[in-house]
């Protein structure tokens, strides 16, 4: 009896937590989207090498070309290196290469190992590399270095892996460093054999450094080549080979998904198709992916491929939202963007079964069995489950030429009959305002195809998102939902954060029309830019924040089901002025959002007692001045968050240039 009475007790605490786990949503308010904020990836800025991927050695294929910058080669990044007077040469090949996707790899000839070792102790031939800008190594951390190497002469060679500090100035009149620099890290490998093979080892550094260079110097005469050389960190995202405090930044921003690999990346831009960017080559073995000259003028590795971008996805618990190009490359294509008529180009309509069959694929490597085709190689890279993907985007931001418009009704409408599950995300073009033709043209097509999701992309001085209220005039019953995939008031300052906020209040007033936003750039390098402003700029060492990245993480982190305009009051009418009410009905969350861009402070009333408010709530506060911003050197714009008591009824002070969020449980 006593058995039977605590298996009641249990299932009636299950149905108790399971009655618990959502709210019903009160009348009064409208049903949005609760995937509004999301993140946009694109390699620009050296946001992937050198940047969100750990791999801390720049060219380590030996792919750079003159193709991608005028002076650049296989050597590029590289330096020769003889200590203890030893003598060679390195010599670029590419006869019998790893793949043909990697066609290049060093050779190091050999010709004298030295009998005296150098300053550091040393002796050999060989290279070295600082990566970008400097290696920051941490004292005690390991690090995983692995490159491909042969014997052509079939002499079994040693050879050194060393990480050290930078060489030393030498001291005037004596031809001599004034301190010997001990090695970082230190192991030695021997190679054996005619054939490519993979060699690994793990190096455990002894101190700190922030500008460390890696060094293989062989230590036996004869003939080496070298290819792949990769050196990661162990202490990695979640174990999966990217920067830890570049994604716990993405991660603090809780976005619903993200869109990836562009941009102007998808379609190429610099030259034509020939570097349009193809997620096959992308996803296998790393010496077997092609790589590619990248579209904002640097080298794409593709250590940061399709694979990588979807398990981040998966550990972010974001929606994937891949975009594949359409067979219309960019209208931008050697300074098209100034031409009176555009380069826009379009590949032959015979041509157009190959990128139809990309997409096919691509939804087959996603979410297919392990026993596919493509669904085999995802299982193959250490991924047996299917990742779910349930967008696909079709082209970004293209001319709406008739080219362009014949091309993405073939494939849109062979990948709707393939898989009427997939939402498809079109694109209206550049500039996306009404009155601009693209916009209209692109409004016109999507709506007659009835394409699920439309693409709108715009940059703004804070003025517009100051004043303009798009979305209130859209259509309600239009089949075709908005996503606003790349926008930004055009400077970093704290007034410009507030007017993004004000606008993505507006926003969620039109949640039932607006389905999914992501502001872009996403990241930025110190000393790289190619477009201003970003989201989260960073170095070889840290990230800082802007003013902007702290107003997407209160959208982010309020995201919910269910709208209500009509909570909250102020003592004037004022354009400056917004807010908003969400509910999210799965966690019992009620988010109430109040934003000043005002130079005037407000008094905001609050009616919340349609909602069974607790008593206690947290209030993240974000102000300063409106002229203020972030920087390396300094952040003085941060949110302040604070526990405090709150009621169905209050009153508020609003701060002039200010932006709050009540976060209340239900």
């Amino acid at each position: 009896m006593k058995k039977l009475v605590l298996v009641l007790a249990l299932a009636a605490a299950t149905l108790g937590a399971q009655a618990q786990s959502a709210v019903k949503a009160p009348a009064g308010g409208k049903q949005i989207s609760n995937e509004l904020i999301g993140i946009f990836f694109e390699d620009i800025s050296s946001s992937a090498d050198g940047g969100l991927c750990a791999e801390l050695i720049q060219n380590g294929s030996f792919e750079y070309s003159p193709a991608e910058q005028d002076g650049w080669g296989a050597g590029t990044a590289w330096k020769t290196q003889r200590p203890g007077h030893s003598l060679g040469y390195i010599e670029p090949k590419q006869q019998d290469p790893i793949h043909p996707n990697n066609p290049n790899y060093m050779r190091l000839n050999i010709e004298r190992v030295g009998h005296y070792y150098d300053y550091n102790g040393w002796t050999g031939f060989g290279i070295s590399n600082d990566g970008y800008g400097g290696i920051v190594i941490k004292a005690g951390e390991k690090y995983d270095f692995s490159v491909f190497m042969r014997n052509p002469d079939g002499v079994a060679k040693d050879v050194r892996i060393v990480l050290t500090v930078p060489r030393k100035p030498f001291m005037p009149g004596f031809g001599r460093p004034a301190e010997v620099a001990a090695p970082l890290a230190d192991t030695t490998i021997q190679i054996s054999g005619k054939d490519w093979k993979k060699y690994e080892c793990t190096l455990t550094a002894n101190a700190d450094c922030p500008n460390a260079t890696l060094q293989i110097l062989a230590l036996t005469v004869g003939q080496l080549d070298v290819d792949m050389v990769s050196l990661f960190p162990q202490d990695t995202y979640m174990g999966h080979g990217l920067r830890k405090d570049l994604v716990q930044a993405l991660a603090d921003l809780n976005p619903k998904f993200m869109r990836f690999p562009g941009g102007c990346v998808v379609h190429g831009g610099g030259d034509g198709f020939w570097d349009t960017y193809r997620w096959k080559t992308t996803v296998g073995p790393r010496e077997q992916r092609r790589q590619l000259k990248n579209t904002w003028g640097y080298h794409q590795s593709m250590e940061m491929g399709y694979y990588e971008y979807f398990q981040l996805c998966e550990d972010l618990n974001m929606e994937p939202l891949p975009i594949l190009p359409c067979g219309v490359n960019c209208q931008g294509t050697n300074g098209g963007w100034g031409m009176r008529t555009q380069a826009q180009d379009a590949a032959p309509m015979e041509d157009m079964d190959e990128w139809t069959q990309d997409a096919l694929d691509l939804i087959e490597w996603a979410n297919g069995p392990a026993t596919s085709k493509w669904g085999k190689v995802r299982a193959d890279a250490g991924h047996p489950e299917p990742f779910g993907l349930k967008y696909l985007g079709l082209g970004n931001e293209e001319k709406i030429t008739p080219e362009f418009e014949v091309r993405f009704k073939y494939i849109y409408d062979k990948v709707r009959a393939a898989y009427p599950e997939i939402v498809i995300v079109g694109t209206c073009g550049p500039g996306s305002h009404p009155g601009n033709p693209d916009y209209e043209e692109g409004w016109k097509f999507a709506t007659s195809l009835e394409v699920p999701i439309l693409d709108e992309h715009y940059y703004e001085p804070n003025t517009y998102f100051l004043n303009t209220r798009q979305y209130d005039s859209y259509p309600r019953d239009c089949k075709t939902k908005v996503y606003l995939g790349e926008y930004a008031s055009k400077d970093r300052k704290l007034i410009d954060a507030l007017a993004e906020g004000l606008y993505l209040l507006h926003v969620e007033r039109n949640g039932d029309v607006v389905c999914m936003t992501s502001y872009a750039p996403l990241f930025a390098k110190k000393g790289t830019n190619n477009w201003n402003p970003d989201l989260i700029y960073f170095d070889n060492e840290k990230p800082y924040l802007t003013c902007s990245y702290y107003v997407q993480q209160m959208f982010g982190k309020s995201s919910g089901d269910w709208f209500y305009g009509d909570c909250v009051s102020f003592d004037r009418e004022d354009h400056l002025l917004g807010q908003s009410v969400v509910l999210d009905t799965k966690s019992r969350k009620l988010y109430v959002k109040i934003c000043n861009a005002s130079e005037n402070g407000a008094k905001a009333a609050l009616d919340l007692s349609r909602f069974s408010v607790k008593s206690k709530a947290t209030l993240t506060t974000l102000k300063g001045q409106p002229e203020q911003e972030n920087n390396f050197d300094v952040q003085p714009i941060a949110p302040v968050t604070e526990e405090v008591k709150v009621s169905r009824k209050m009153a508020i002070d609003v701060a002039p240039y200010s932006m709050v969020m009540f976060t209340i449980s239900l």
